[in-house]
């Protein structure tokens, strides 16, 4: 069972009456572990934990919920964390928590009182050079031997199978697969190899003593010892003077990079645990750890299990030297919790929790951490973030989130999120085909230091349902709208306290049709009405309506051709609107003040992100854009347009990119290689050819190469807070540096003040037995409240040791050929 992360993201954009876009993201876990010994120091029965997923049974799957795949079946349990995406169709910009993820394990359901059936036990299969029956019913094989028995399969250099008892006595060398399956069913040991040099077997080829022994579990975790008892139907496996490692061991160079000697190990391949007797861990044949206790740990082939995560050293400018040492601990199939003791050269005492459950109809997630440090003496400082998803009746998505923290700086100090506004509350939603309804109730946290809570919108409420129409008697198709919007500022003064409600109501409507010449023609009307009630604010009045209509032609005219085996597509477009109301002076512009404009809108009936404001007048929005598909399977588009209007623009400054009576020209370019390169390009200029905004974004995909890079530029504009010009470059690059080497670097600089914002280096190496990860980061910002901060981070990896996920890059692999 793999782990699914999986987030969904619901944006809205308003070219004609509202639209929705989902978006699904999956990846895997990261967990691991740090060594046998390190986790062990707590106590001598402590078990490792590696994947923080559950594999438990008797929950139902959830339907649609994130990290489940379509038509899924079986049980439905916890997974480790999801990268969010946001979820608001009124985009805010206010990031959010990762969602609670789940995931759908492979069900196998016994109902109670059944028992499976037995499995038949058959004849073995044996092929040697000869096979001899003596007198007593003794059969005597030899010569390239190879059994196979019950899904077991034997090799061995000669066999004797006594006649009475049915006891086998093998010579090797020997290699048994899949040694015994369980006879009721399941298979706890079909990833184990065992080799040895002689053996004592039963006839099931399950107990028995074998001699000079080596034991592979899940092809990762070797086991070699002098001998190895089998019992309990071969569920113990027992070895004595053992080495245990996952390193490629070599005949020339025998010694792993990293061993574990003990004097006895136990395996149990029913609860997959391996516990070793007095342990010693040793590096390149050196001796570095040892434990005078028990310790237990996982085998590789398990994905949840109570017990110490890998602990991470993490040190900071800030907070200098520390460690940190996270404990799992399921409860139940269903829930486990996270407790993590961060401590750092009496710079800070920490203790962060994380709790998660799933449900029958959904799962919840929360995280949070308790501080004392010399930071701020004297305060105690800490956060919680918590978020929650349900499935209720009909379809309906209940989600519930709430995110706390005592300042800014905690989460950046201790690297948790750069988040500077937060959000709680509870949203409900359900979209179909052609309806949607989505709801939300909460309050925003400003961690700024220019905003003011108690001036700024704290208590907002918002409500969305849209139903998507065919007329029967017009034709075309139809969008109906219905919302409603509230905010209050926790001040009472007058202007800065302002409090709105609105409630709004839409209709769109349009008819397509295809005239000679393949001319596409279209129709538009809209009809747009609003109630505010504006309260503490003198330079309004407390009701205000308005009522918006519009109507508008579109003219499409696409063609396509081919020269060389290329084909060329373009397409003309010219879109005419107009709305006779004119400029809002009497409704306060809260929610539309960030404006894009880009080959996504340049045909929209308005490019407002949100109700307060509306494009007016007539206006013409014209274009073309041009696509070139080349047969070897690269691809090139261009797009170019502006808007023309008849009078200034309303509610737009005139110095604005969308401002005057026609708007800055849109160039965009889009390139795609077909092997993993993109380059995308969008630019607005005047007439003049003076770039106002630029935005450069490249992607290259290799397996040694991941490079994401955006530059952008925007001149400076007061109407949206922006006072001077930005201009900011933002990278991340992933390479292969040699085999088994990865890195990892990414910086954002602001060249407009000549400065980073933050620089970080990461690198990673792995082997087939070990991993380690180290990263150095840099955050250069600092003010009264916030400090420049250098951070470093180690974390060592032990393999064969719980299951692991795969990094990027190639795995470097011992080679014993010469």
């Amino acid at each position: 069972m793999s782990a699914r992360i999986v987030a969904e993201d619901r944006r809205r954009a308003r070219p004609s009456g509202g639209r929705l876009r989902a978006a699904l993201l999956a990846g895997a876990a990261l967990a691991g572990l740090a060594g046998v010994l390190a986790g062990a120091l707590a106590g001598p029965l402590a078990a490792q934990s590696i994947f923080d997923e559950a594999e438990g049974t008797g929950m139902p799957a959830l339907t649609g919920m994130p990290g489940q795949t379509s038509g899924a079946t079986g049980v439905t349990a916890l997974a480790p964390e999801a990268v969010t995406l946001g979820r608001a169709p009124v985009g805010d910009r206010t990031p959010t928590p990762q969602n609670p993820a789940v995931t759908t394990p492979d069900a196998g359901v016994t109902l109670p009182g059944s028992t499976a059936p037995a499995a038949d036990a058959g004849p073995a299969t044996v092929l040697a050079d000869t096979i001899q029956l003596q007198g007593d019913r003794t059969l005597v094989a030899g010569g390239g031997v190879v059994v196979w028995y019950q899904g077991s399969r034997l090799v061995a250099s000669r066999i004797v199978v006594d006649g009475a008892s049915g006891d086998l006595t093998i010579e090797g060398p020997i290699h048994l697969s899949r040694p015994g399956a369980d006879p009721d069913g399941e298979d706890p040991a079909s990833d184990a190899i065992l080799i040895g040099d002689s053996a004592q077997l039963d006839r099931e080829l399950r107990d028995g003593i074998i001699l000079g022994a080596r034991l592979v579990l899940a092809r990762e975790l070797q086991l070699a010892a002098t001998r190895l008892e089998r019992r309990d139907v071969g569920r113990i496996s027992e070895l004595t003077q053992v080495v245990a490692s996952s390193c490629q061991i070599c005949a020339s160079d025998p010694t792993p990079l990293w061993e574990i000697r003990a004097r006895r190990i136990t395996h149990d391949a029913q609860t997959r645990l391996i516990t070793f007797d007095r342990p010693q861990l040793r590096a390149f044949g050196v001796p570095l750890a040892y434990a005078p206790f028990t310790v237990t740990a996982p085998d590789p082939t398990v994905e949840r299990r109570s017990g110490f995560l890998r602990p991470q050293v993490r040190t900071t400018s800030g907070l200098g030297f520390g460690l940190k040492l996270p404990y799992f601990q399921t409860l139940g199939d269903q829930a486990d919790v996270t407790v993590t003791p961060y401590v750092s050269l009496d710079r800070t005492r920490t203790l962060e929790l994380r709790y998660r459950q799933a449900f029958a109809n959904g799962a919840t997630e929360w995280n949070g951490a308790i501080s004392r440090d010399d930071l701020r003496p004297g305060e105690t400082r800490g956060y919680v973030f918590g978020a929650a998803q349900f499935l209720l009746p009909r379809d309906y998505r209940l989600a519930v989130q709430v995110q706390t923290a005592s300042d800014r700086a905690y989460l950046l100090d201790y690297g948790i999120t750069d988040a500077d506004r937060l959000w709680s509350g509870v949203s409900l939603e359900r979209v179909r085909r052609d309806k949607m309804i989505w709801g939300r109730v909460g309050t925003y946290d400003s961690l700024r230091e220019d905003e003011d809570n108690a001036t700024s919108p704290a208590q907002v409420a918002d409500v969305i349902w849209q139903r998507r129409l065919t007329p029967a008697l017009i034709g075309g198709e139809a969008l109906l709208e219905w919302s409603a919007h509230a905010h209050r500022r926790p001040s009472d003064e007058n202007r800065v306290g302002r409090d709105v409600a609105r409630a709004s109501v839409g209709l769109d409507w349009r008819r397509s049709r295809i005239l000679s010449g393949g001319v596409m023609a279209a129709g538009l009307v809209a009809l747009d009405a609003d109630l505010y009630r504006i309260a503490q604010d003198d330079r309004f009045d407390d009701v205000v309506t308005r009522v918006d209509p519009q109507v508008g032609v579109e003219l499409r005219w696409p063609l396509a051709g081919g020269a060389g085996g290329a084909t060329h597509l373009v397409e003309p477009v010219v879109q005419v609107l107009y709305s006779p109301r004119g400029q809002d002076d009497d409704i306060p512009n809260e929610d539309s003040r960030l404006i894009e404009f880009d080959e996504g809108n340049l045909y929209s009936d308005n490019r407002f992100p949100g109700w307060d404001a509306r494009e007016t007048g007539l206006r013409a929005n014209i274009g073309a854009t041009w696509t070139r598909i080349d047969p070897t399977g690269w691809s090139l588009g261009v797009t170019g347009g502006r808007i023309l209007r008849a009078r200034d623009a309303d509610n737009l400054d005139p110095d604005t990119p969308l401002g005057g009576r026609s708007s800055d020209w849109l160039l965009a370019a889009h390139y795609d290689s077909g092997t993993g390169l993109a380059i995308a390009n969008r630019a607005l200029f005047g007439d003049d050819f003076a770039v106002s905004r630029n935005e450069l974004r490249v992607g290259w995909l290799r397996p040694d190469l991941q490079l994401s890079a955006g530059y952008i530029w925007i001149d400076r504009d007061e109407a949206e807070g922006r006072d001077a010009n930005a201009s900011e470059l933002a990278a991340s690059l992933g390479w292969q540096i040699a085999r088994g080497w990865w890195g990892e670097a990414e910086t954002r600089y602001d060249f407009a003040a000549d400065r980073a914002q933050r620089a970080a280096l990461r690198v990673a190496y792995r082997n087939e037995c070990i991993t380690v990860e180290t990263g150095l980061s840099r955050r250069f910002s600092s003010s009264d409240l916030l400090r420049a901060e250098t951070s470093f981070d180690l974390s060592v990896r032990l393999g064969g040791f719980g299951m692991q996920q795969d990094g990027p890059g190639t795995v470097a692999r011992r080679n014993c050929m010469r």
